[in-house]
């Protein structure tokens, strides 16, 4: 008989989404392990590597007690980059449980996944993202650090239809990377580049995780 799948996991606990358009949702956060970028800004260096193995149904049963206190209806699977590992029967089972998944990702890995809300955040020094999630992706999250220029902006929004939103993420709601994104605005307002917006960490600013 074969094992039960199993994934990497680095935590799990209840927040606010505090990232994007769904910011201020209560959530529970299945934050993976593993990331192939290795960002100097990252906020979870801690996700990179190490994590423990969980079975699938080890990790739904973990967010089925949270939810018991902290009732929320939706999970996000994050990272760490989540799409290294095999999200499919995770995705499954919490559908089955009623819960709505947001999948937070850098883009450069696809497979077909079951979930109601891709948040894709390509990352330097490329920003390549795959094709497929040009169909999928319901929000853009571009992180204003010094790599990020119009050059860059342009790139990204000619990638995706104009439905889709950008969001100008200021880097640890820094100042210089505050003024990069307002600057960055100002810039795709003047060129007519649809669907930009500038958003703050607000887990942060209420100082939570």
């Amino acid at each position: 008989m074969p094992p039960p799948p199993t994934l990497k996991i680095n935590e799990i606990f209840p927040s606010i989404q505090g990232e994007g358009l769904r910011q201020g949702e209560a959530t529970i956060f299945v934050r993976l392990a593993g990331c192939d970028r290795r960002c100097s800004f990252c906020d979870t260096k801690y996700a990179w590597e190490g994590g423990r193995e969980s079975t699938v149904n080890e990790i739904v049963a973990a967010v089925k007690k949270i939810r018991r206190r902290f009732p929320a209806r939706w999970v996000c699977l994050t990272g760490g980059e989540p799409f290294r590992q095999d999200l499919r029967l995770l995705a499954r089972l919490l559908r089955e449980e009623k819960f709505l998944i947001q999948v937070e990702t850098n883009g450069r890995r696809y497979y077909p996944l079951a979930a109601d809300w891709f948040s894709v955040s390509p990352k330097p020094k490329d920003y390549y993202v795959r094709p497929e999630f040009g169909r999928r992706a319901s929000e853009i999250k571009l992180v204003a650090t010094s790599d990020l220029d119009f050059r860059v902006l342009r790139k990204i929004r000619a990638a995706f239809p104009a439905r889709i939103p950008i969001v100008l993420q200021p880097e640890s709601n820094l100042r210089r990377s505050q003024k990069r994104a307002l600057r960055l605005l100002r810039e795709a307002l003047s060129a007519g580049l649809d669907n930009v917006r500038v958003s703050v960490q607000l887990h942060r600013i209420l100082r939570l995780r």
